[in-house]
């Protein structure tokens, strides 16, 4: 008999969605259980639990989380005009 691989792998990706499923489960109930410890008034969250703005992130636009907002660099060119 001839094996059918096609519904083997379908098989395998089954088990494995499955298995990440449980673990994101998991992972938000963990998270919620943080949450509810922490306290309704903490300022890492938003209104809806959302991180509110400037609590992290990679923007360096917003880097007003830290209290150090600066002003845009400006380059210098040798006194030559780069639009010239």
């Amino acid at each position: 008999f001839k094996p059918n691989y096609r519904q083997q792998r379908s098989e395998r990706q089954r088990a494995k969605d499955i298995n990440k499923q449980e673990k994101l489960a998991k992972r938000e109930e963990e998270a919620a259980k943080r949450r509810a410890e922490r306290g309704p008034d903490d300022p890492e969250d938003g209104p809806e639990g959302e991180p509110s703005v400037g609590a992290g992130g990679n923007d360096p636009a917003d880097d007003t989380a830290s209290g150090a907002a600066t002003a845009p660099v400006e380059t210098v060119t040798g006194g030559r005009d780069p639009q010239a």
